[in-house]
């Protein structure tokens, strides 16, 4: 299809605890970095989840932060280390976790 150009989007998910789901035990959730490829931030958003979901995980919101252009047009600060990530989800069409942040209550 032309003009379906994919992007990278960085995308903060809040998951909660399902078994299996590898956090650490006293963990209530946590919140997943993510660099998640599509052609918009909607069809990023739904390969996330539905990746995470197979991955045993409980996704239960995101938040989503734009492409690198929108994010630097902002300001953000974004490391060579995070760059290579999102250069990475782009090459692969894929998912990147490029942080996990476990929360405590």
């Amino acid at each position: 299809m032309a003009g379906s150009k994919q992007k990278v989007f960085t995308l903060l998910v809040q998951i909660g605890r399902k078994d299996g789901d590898g956090l650490p035990k006293k963990a209530s959730g946590a919140a997943l970095m993510c660099f998640a490829s599509g052609v918009d931030e909607a069809e990023a958003v739904r390969e996330t989840v539905a990746i995470l979901k197979q991955a045993d995980t409980a996704p239960l919101d995101v938040t989503g932060y734009g492409t690198l252009a929108e994010r630097e047009a902002e300001g953000h600060e974004i490391d060579d280390e995070e760059r290579a990530l999102m250069q990475r989800a782009l090459d692969e069409n894929s998912v990147i976790i490029a942080q996990m942040t476990p929360f405590f209550d």
